[in-house]
C-alpha cells in the first residue's frame, strides 16, 4: 500500500491545522494506530508552524506566501517534508547549512519545535534547499497498524 499527497499551503496559521486534519485523517482511513498518527500529526504542526512563522523571506530578497507540504505513507513508513522558501538555517563551520542545536527550558512558549520533532520521528532530516534558499524539514516514522486495518501494508 502506498499513499501520497502534496499541499501548497499560504504562510497563515490557518494552514496550519488544515495540513494536519489531513493528515490524520488520511492514517485514520489506511488503519494507522492513533498514537503513531497523533505524533506524527504534533510533530506535522510544529514544522508547519516554523514554515509560517520563519519561511517568508528568500535569499533573493523577496517574500513567499507559500509553503509545501508532502507526505507518503509507503509500506510500513510514513515520511513527511515541509519546505518554504524563506532565509533556511544559518550556515555552519564548513558551509554545512545545520539548525543550531539549543537548550530550551520547558516552560518556553517558542523554540521547541525542531526538538520535539526529533522526539517524536525515528528520522530526521533538518537543512537547507540546495541552491535555491528556503529550509527542509523531513522526518519519518515507522508505522503500526489498528486490528483489522483496510490498507495494511502488505
Amino acid at each position: 500500500m502506498s499513499i501520497w499527497w502534496s499541499l501548497h499551503l499560504r504562510r497563515d496559521a490557518a494552514s496550519v491545522p488544515l495540513a494536519r486534519r489531513l493528515l490524520l485523517g488520511t492514517m485514520e482511513t489506511a488503519g494507522v494506530d492513533p498514537d503513531i498518527s497523533y505524533d506524527l500529526s504534533v510533530a506535522l504542526s510544529e514544522a508547519c508552524a516554523n514554515a509560517v512563522e520563519h519561511g517568508g523571506g528568500t535569499a533573493r530578497g523577496g517574500t513567499s506566501e507559500a509553503y509545501r507540504v508532502t507526505a507518503y505513507l509507503d509500506g510500513e513508513k510514513c515520511r513527511i517534508e515541509v519546505a518554504d522558501a524563506g532565509p533556511g538555517f544559518p550556515a555552519a563551520t564548513g558551509g554545512r547549512s545545520r539548525p543550531p542545536v539549543r537548550t530550551v527550558p520547558s516552560d518556553a512558549e517558542h523554540g521547541r519545535g525542531l526538538g520535539l520533532i526529533r522526539e517524536l520521528a525515528d528520522h530526521v532530516h533538518i537543512g537547507n534547499k540546495p541552491g535555491r534558499g528556503g529550509a527542509v524539514v523531513s522526518f519519518d516514522k515507522i508505522l503500526k497498524w489498528r486490528e483489522g486495518a483496510p490498507l495494511v501494508a502488505v
